[in-house]
């Protein structure tokens, strides 16, 4: 049986000042684990059904991460959902260190997304399309909040991100790579042409799109068109649409 310690320890994990305190996270379901046990990511702790430690015990026991038996129950009034039927951990988080593109390498920047699922979806949009780095505003919603882990399916483990003042990290670090920003007005996506020595692009806010500070450093507006009647889309959609359209057109380049 859980301690109450533990519980009231995993608990408080849900809110993000306790997540900086303690520089620990929550991670929920059999896939994300065991993709975090494979990670770089320090896992303190997990708690588990007898089911599951069985039925990956080969996986488990390459792993020298303190485990601990758990009821259905017990892992469900835990988590933060109600699907979660297998396993939970907690795990370390990371040092917020400096990244930036290199040469021939795209890294998206996130000017203030705000929606803990949308990051998440983002997150496993870039790992689909080996983007590995994604540059946050100080504002872009909190990466170890258990949505965001939960909706990146994994992916969490392979991308880098950074959050950091994006005025300041564009004005040292892009003066010469291209700033590809997505608006409701721009240059068509489909006749864009991204350039191959790399650069950043840029994603906003859900409802105000890309900030006014931001914007200033943008050098390049794309848009994807519109053939039917929707305002707008969705900002993890628009992402795979972008990032599906750059490596199209890396393929036409080298092919």
């Amino acid at each position: 049986m859980l301690s109450k310690n533990r519980i009231k320890y995993i608990n408080s994990l849900k809110i993000k000042k306790f997540r900086q305190l303690n520089q620990s996270f929550i991670v929920e379901g059999y896939k994300s684990v065991l993709e975090l046990l494979n990670s770089d990511f320090t896992v303190e702790l997990v708690l588990a059904t007898q089911e599951f430690q069985q039925k990956y015990s080969s996986i488990l026991s390459q792993h020298k991460t303190l485990f601990e038996t758990v009821t259905l129950t017990e892992l469900q009034g835990l988590g933060s959902f109600q699907t979660n039927d297998s396993c939970l951990a907690v795990a370390k988080t990371k040092e917020n260190d400096f990244l930036c593109a290199e040469k021939n390498e795209y890294a998206l920047v996130l000017d203030d997304i705000s929606d803990p699922g949308n990051l998440g979806t983002i997150i496993r949009i870039a790992d689909w399309y080996g983007i590995r780095k994604i540059i946050c505003s100080e504002n872009t919603t909190d990466l170890y909040n258990p949505k965001v882990i939960s909706a990146s399916k994994g992916s969490f483990t392979r991308i880098s991100m950074y959050y950091t003042n994006l005025s300041e990290f564009l004005s040292k670090n892009a003066k010469s790579a291209m700033v590809a920003g997505a608006f409701l007005g721009g240059e068509s996506l489909y006749e864009f042409k991204f350039s191959a020595t790399g650069g950043y692009i840029v994603m906003g806010n859900e409802s105000n799109g890309v900030g006014a500070e931001t914007e200033s450093f943008i050098t390049h507006r794309i848009t994807i068109p519109r053939v039917g009647e929707a305002e707008s889309l969705n900002v993890g959609i628009a992402t795979a649409v972008i990032l599906d359209n750059l490596r199209r057109g890396e393929k036409r380049s080298n092919g």
